[in-house]
């Protein structure tokens, strides 16, 4: 039985403040395991700002490197602001062991907040493996589109670094364990907390969902981690009980 264990941070983040971030979290890692997934929210080194010539890093910078030297024994994911080319991205990032491991630009840019018009769409998606785990990451408002994130990968695990913030949090409860149940997968959502730059609260409810949509999480609005332990005989079981993924339609994406 594989079994792999979780560590969500919900963080509180500080606006456009890096060093006040990376030190936060320092603390918050000091008992944290070996062998452990840890996940950080979107952007949680600066929040969700759309300054990046500001804010925006390479991946030689301070936050990418803070990543890999706390990757020791441990995959530490979360995204980042990345400035690649003369362009910019809201990058996920998997590090392990010191080295980046797995990169995923976010796909669907919130226009409604201005996204799009500062940072450049992702074309890709992609997956990684960590303790025998196929793990697929997505940022947030991709948790809106459905086929973006269908599991065609047979994923284990999806997991949604996010700023959803407390207005449209309803969504995000009912969303989470939608794509759960219809890719027959875990799925983890791991929301910030605290009122950012502009004005907006975050009320967290970090959560994760088993592949029938059952969430295994208390809804908790402070700044703290949650653990979880999950382990892969339960997609197994669910999967061979009702094997509803060999009725999908087939698709293909474009643009």
């Amino acid at each position: 039985m594989q079994t792999l264990n979780i560590r969500a941070i919900q963080l509180d983040i500080l606006w456009e403040n890096p060093k006040g971030n990376l030190d936060k979290l320092s603390a918050m890692l000091n008992n944290a395991e070996a062998g452990e997934l840890v996940v950080l929210p979107e952007m949680f080194a600066t929040g969700f700002s759309m300054q990046p010539e500001k804010i925006a890093q390479s991946m030689n910078g301070e936050i990418v490197s803070w990543m890999k030297e706390k990757s020791a024994g441990k995959m530490i994911c979360g995204t980042v602001a990345i400035e690649d080319g003369g362009k910019y991205y809201n990058r996920f990032l998997a590090c392990f062991e010191g080295e980046v491991i797995s990169t995923y630009d976010k796909r669907h840019l919130f226009s409604f907040a201005g996204e799009d018009k500062h940072y450049t769409a992702g074309k890709t998606l992609t997956f990684f493996e960590y303790m025998g785990w196929k793990i697929k990451p997505l940022i947030c408002y991709d948790l809106r589109f459905p086929v973006w994130c269908r599991n065609t990968e047979e994923a284990d695990l999806m997991i949604f670094c996010a700023n959803w913030p407390e207005v449209r949090i309803q969504a995000w409860n009912a969303l989470l364990p939608a794509r759960a149940i219809e890719n027959q997968c875990f799925v983890l959502g791991v929301n910030r907390v605290g009122v950012d730059g502009n004005g907006l609260n975050h009320n967290g409810f970090t959560q994760l969902c088993d592949p029938l949509g059952i969430k295994i999480s208390r809804e908790r609005d402070s700044s703290e981690y949650l653990t979880f332990s999950i382990n892969k005989e339960t997609i197994q079981t669910i999967r061979m009980k009702f094997p509803f993924s060999k009725d999908s339609d087939l698709f293909e994406i474009t643009g």
